[in-house]
């Protein structure tokens, strides 16, 4: 059998039969038993009850975090050339067109973002198999597909992400 360390018995006797009904009290909660030597991170899990097999209980959406996400984010943006000046000022890292999309075809993805605007989109169709897997294609509905790339950059940077809800509703 596992032996349970001095610090885990002591935030268990903390949580023990402890049910946080407010966002207040589970903050205080968590701070008492954050006791590693790193900063901790939080996940939260809530079961919303969606059947995403209905089109009216799909949930994906986004959201811009007041302090941002924690990280800093990669983005990339395809886009045609009279736009690259615009994209490198308002603070994308990688900007190109054809080129880009060939380095992507080859496998070479070095951003965790990819905004792209209009008219790039059919160009971007044959790299579905590539990017959607990971989660990288960009769509209209997420907010990656935009003419206004300068806004769009600024609003990615600070800390927007998008969200959805997974096959089991959670």
């Amino acid at each position: 059998m596992r032996k349970v360390s001095r610090r885990q018995i002591t935030n268990l006797k903390k949580t023990k039969n402890v049910i946080c009904s407010e966002w207040d009290q589970a903050i205080i909660l968590l701070k008492e038993t954050a006791n590693a030597k790193f900063i901790e991170t939080v996940e939260l899990h809530a079961n919303l009850n969606l059947d995403p097999k209905y089109a009216d209980q799909q949930l994906r959406t986004t959201v811009t975090l007041p302090h941002g996400i924690g990280k800093e984010i990669k983005i990339a943006v395809l886009t045609d050339e009279e736009n690259f000046s615009d994209a490198k000022t308002a603070g994308a890292d990688i900007v190109g067109n054809e080129d880009l999309i060939e380095s992507i075809t080859k496998g070479n993805i070095q951003f965790d973002l990819l905004i792209a605007t209009p008219n790039m989109m059919p160009k971007l169709a044959k790299l579905g198999r590539v990017l959607g897997p990971k989660g990288l294609m960009p769509s209209p509905k997420s907010g990656t597909v935009t003419t206004n790339l300068i806004e769009t950059l600024t609003e990615f940077k600070k800390g927007k992400f998008e969200y959805k809800a997974d096959k089991t509703g959670v």
